[in-house]
């Protein structure tokens, strides 16, 4: 069975969660939720500014998924959005 968007939303917003306290309370997790796990890990965010980018994270996938999106975008994905945005404002700017 497949899981809707609304339980797979909540169960990624606990994921973050967890992540944030820096601590799992459970030891079974979904093959998404692992690979999500693995790619967060593999971004290799720096301590300083790890909370404030998976907030931000949570918040694009939040909005991704209330567009219609049926499963979270990576962190490496989201990372990779902003990066582009961010050259195009630079681009424009110059």
């Amino acid at each position: 069975m497949i899981p809707d968007d609304d339980a797979v939303l909540a169960q990624f917003n606990r994921l973050i969660q967890e992540v944030l306290r820096g601590n799992m309370a459970r030891n079974t997790f979904r093959p998404w939720e692992v690979e999500l796990l693995l790619d967060i890990e593999a971004c290799g965010l720096r301590d300083a500014a790890r909370r404030e980018t998976l907030r931000r994270y949570q918040r694009a996938v939040q909005r991704q998924m209330e567009k219609g999106g049926h499963s979270p975008l990576k962190l490496s994905e989201y990372l990779e959005s902003v990066k582009a945005k961010r050259e195009v404002r630079e681009a424009v700017a110059q």
